[in-house]
């Protein structure tokens, strides 16, 4: 198990990516959290297996049908355990 800390830019607010990234998410068993951040970018911390969460992170550098993402920033790090699910933070 690990964790990753992931920031998005590019066209990624109001496109419906945070929705998107807990559905893919929860699709892979994935738990976190997702945000929109105020300069434009979006916020990313989810634990899960290490095979899931590269699936997961190759999702996020396309996103959904409305975004475009220009640019992905991933920090892995030691898994935690703190959370029981995926949400959306707002």
């Amino acid at each position: 198990m690990k964790q990753v800390h992931i920031f998005v830019s590019g066209r990624v607010q109001g496109v419906f990516y945070r929705a998107n990234t807990r559905k893919k998410a929860k699709e892979l068993g994935i738990r976190g959290w997702v945000r929109n951040l105020y300069d434009g970018r979006v916020e990313i911390t989810a634990e899960g297996k290490e095979e899931d969460l590269k699936k997961f992170i190759e999702w996020c550098k396309k996103g959904p049908e409305l975004a475009f993402v220009e640019n992905i920033k991933v920090e892995w790090k030691d898994y935690k355990g703190n959370y029981k699910d995926f949400s959306v933070v707002r």
